[in-house]
């Protein structure tokens, strides 16, 4: 099956750069561009497309709201983000993953690592680099000396006792920037089951996809900023 993708970005030659490589790909196609946020959405809407490649800055209707918009509709409940930034330690990462995006990529990125991306954020995987996941920790640190707490603990608990034993620890190492495989070696799984372990948990919790997941182990204390494996 063909992976649709929009490309949302204010810079027509990125687009074009990114639209030669996507379209080269024989499991790959762009079915539209889009120059800022309100064009991304009704572009999705309009072609059904899979991903969505989005840049964060962009006039009018920035990245972030459109990606809000767009995995807040229930008819788009397939479609993935995947946001775009010129450095993955962009201040705006733990918000655009509370906007519901699963994951970032660098526009430097290596284009056989672009190709990869969108394949595993179709597949329903979360796109978490270690880069990222230290912005989205900072964050938190950050929310967590400026308030009393990042969510009621009772609530918390409660949360967290809709999970197993196993369904936590996998949670638990998903936030700390484990991958799938990483997991399974660590708690001698294979990575089938441990990808079935974090499937579980994102169910029982409602979670979007694996980065919303981690963004629960925070907000629960499951996982807190200093932590370390």
């Amino acid at each position: 099956m063909t992976i649709r993708v929009v490309l949302a970005d204010d810079q027509a030659l990125i687009r074009a750069g990114f639209r030669l490589l996507i379209d080269a790909a024989p499991d790959l196609t762009v079915v539209g561009e889009a120059s800022d946020g309100d064009q991304a959405v009704e572009l999705v809407r309009s072609t059904r497309a899979d991903v969505v490649l989005m840049d964060i800055r962009m006039p009018g209707t920035d990245g972030i709201e459109a990606t809000r918009r767009i995995t807040s509709d229930d008819d788009l409940a397939g479609v993935k983000v995947i946001i775009l930034t010129t450095f993955e330690i962009d201040q705006h990462v733990l918000e655009a993953i509370r906007a519901g995006a699963s994951g970032f990529l660098g526009k430097g990125v290596e284009p056989a690592d672009l190709l990869d991306a969108i394949r595993v954020v179709a597949d329903g995987e979360a796109l978490l680099s270690p880069q990222a996941t230290r912005a989205m920790l900072t964050a938190f640190a950050h929310e967590a000396s400026a308030t009393a707490g990042v969510a009621d603990p009772s609530d918390s608990q409660a949360l967290l006792g809709l999970l197993t034993d196993r369904e936590r620890e996998v949670m638990k190492l998903a936030a700390l920037g484990l991958t799938n495989d990483d997991i399974a070696e660590r708690l001698y799984l294979s990575p089938l089951t441990a990808k079935t372990h974090a499937n579980r948990a994102m169910m029982k919790l409602n979670a979007r996809d694996r980065a919303q997941l981690v963004v629960l182990a925070y907000q629960t204390g499951l996982v807190r900023p200093g932590d370390r494996l």
